[in-house]
């Protein structure tokens, strides 16, 4: 089948790779435009853009993919199918209404459980014990598409941010294969999702790594592993912020938000217990051990 591929963010990069070397023919891939990236605010490709390098496919960054000359340009590519993952943009009607067959999403959580741009972050940070990749036939709304196939993946005790989001995008290209077979046999399922069961991840801020020590331990040690990398878990400290990226929970109690140990550890009271900040960063610093934090530091 003729595939156009819509995707920026380096999740989809597998996927992208995996279309490459399939027997489909990728005749197009539309991404977001190079942007300001850093301190130093340098021109960057998109991942998905910098996959492509070298190579002769046809590569289109319109800055609004619901624009007119957009549209005619994914139009004039006459896919068969057109594959999403993590591009940042809604496809309008217009767009959904080109290819031949089907226009399929892939999204980085077990539907309809966390629909949004978070759902990695939000499934750490509620506990949540297992997720996943689902293919998703798109329509207008915000991933609420009918399901065509599912891949689930345990969440582990130690899981971050970045090693659940490295997971979800091995298993994205199998995942996507397996939607493209069923539907070259012309026999897809569709399974409407279940809207009462349905939560929503926005896209997260900054301010969304600050941590409440009104929460309990395993509340706040969840939100430490789920916002690493971003948007990172920090606390005020010293009248600046603490980032922290790594932390056990202790049975000691105390005040929330009270320094308990500051010998060696670097012990913070939270509602119920305590947990102790294993990895750490101040601002305009390196990142560093709590011990080797403590030794340059009062308290």
């Amino acid at each position: 089948m003729r595939i156009v591929f819509i995707g920026t963010g380096e999740i989809g990069v597998p996927t992208l790779s995996a279309l490459q070397k399939s027997e489909h023919e990728l005749v197009g891939v539309v991404t977001q435009p190079d942007k300001p990236v850093g301190r130093s605010q340098k021109i960057t490709a998109p991942p998905i853009k910098a996959a492509l390098a070298g190579s002769k496919m046809s590569i289109l960054q319109p800055a609004r993919i619901k624009n007119p000359e957009a549209i005619d340009q994914i139009r004039a590519l006459v896919p068969d199918v057109i594959v999403v993952t993590a591009y940042g943009q809604i496809l309008p009607r217009a767009v959904l209404d080109i290819p031949k067959i089907a226009n399929l999403n892939l999204h980085a959580s077990l539907l309809p459980r966390w629909r949004g741009a978070a759902p990695i972050q939000a499934a750490i940070a509620a506990g949540d014990h297992e997720t996943g990749v689902t293919v998703i036939y798109m329509d207008e709304g915000l991933d609420t598409g009918d399901i065509l196939l599912q891949r689930k993946i345990e969440i582990l005790p130690t899981e971050t941010g970045a090693t659940l989001h490295d997971q979800l995008a091995q298993i994205a290209p199998e995942a996507l294969l397996e939607s493209l077979r069923v539907l070259a046999a012309g026999n897809a399922p569709r399974i409407p999702q279940d809207k009462s069961l349905a939560n929503y991840a926005p896209k997260l801020k900054r301010e969304a790594g600050r941590l409440n020590w009104n929460e309990s331990a395993e509340a706040i040690e969840r939100k430490i592993r789920a916002y690493n990398p971003w948007p990172g878990a920090f606390t005020e400290l010293g009248g600046g912020n603490l980032k922290i990226f790594t932390a056990s929970i202790v049975d000691l109690r105390g005040k929330p938000g009270e320094i308990l140990r500051k010998n060696r550890e670097l012990v913070v009271a939270t509602s119920d217990r305590a947990l102790s900040l294993t990895d750490v960063q101040l601002e305009g610093k390196r990142r560093m051990s709590a011990a080797e934090f403590l030794r340059g530091r009062a308290l």
